[in-house]
């Protein structure tokens, strides 16, 4: 991950090896912050596998710490999703 910004608060993180699979949940998770005031992503190209991830908070809270929330979250919910699975196939092959 590379983050480019001028202050703390505004920043654009580079996702490599990452697309909209990320992307797009990693998004949804740091906008259920309400001290976000823009998040976003874009792929650069098509053929390039990265991608840029922009937070913009409010007041002085730096975009890394919605940023890390955000990832911690989504492998939370993640978790939860595979730990459910399997229960549910260890039920059905029983």
């Amino acid at each position: 991950i590379q983050a480019d910004g001028t202050d703390g608060n505004c920043v654009t993180f580079v996702l490599h090896d990452e697309d909209h699979t990320l992307g797009n949940s990693l998004r949804y998770m740091v906008m259920k912050n309400p001290e976000v005031e823009f998040c976003g992503y874009c792929i650069t190209h098509p053929s390039e596998s990265k991608i840029n991830f922009r937070i913009q908070t409010r007041g002085a809270l730096p975009a890394v710490e919605p940023f890390r929330k955000g990832l911690n979250d989504l492998m939370g919910v993640c978790q939860h999703v595979l730990d459910t699975f399997e229960v549910r196939l260890f039920l059905k092959s029983s």
